[in-house]
């Protein structure tokens, strides 16, 4: 286990998908901002049915402050209308290098 794991606790792994007036180019650069302020990796995009979905992974004080900032905040013109997370679990280690938007 490396030293950022234990000073910060469990790595943790979570799905979320964000519904409301929440697309966008705008709204996915925010929450890219927003997860790599936080020290965060994964992903988030776009879906055809107007929601907002990704996996956000990190230490999880950082992932539950994410959790918080999708479900309450978003970006300045976003409406969010409810957010839901699945798949939340400990991993051993992050799937990803970096945040990035997919298309």
């Amino acid at each position: 286990m490396s030293a950022v794991t234990k000073a910060s606790g469990a790595l943790k792994s979570v799905d979320y998908e964000v519904f409301g007036r929440v697309q966008g180019k705008d709204d996915l650069s925010y929450t890219e901002e927003e997860a790599k302020k936080l020290g965060l990796v994964g992903w988030v995009k776009n879906t055809s049915q107007g929601t907002v979905t990704g996996q956000v992974q990190g230490p999880e004080d950082k992932v539950n402050e994410m959790k918080s900032w999708l479900s309450k905040v978003g970006s300045p013109s976003s409406r969010i209308d409810r957010t839901n997370f699945s798949n939340e679990k400990e991993i051993p280690k992050l799937d990803f290098t970096g945040f990035t938007t997919r298309y």
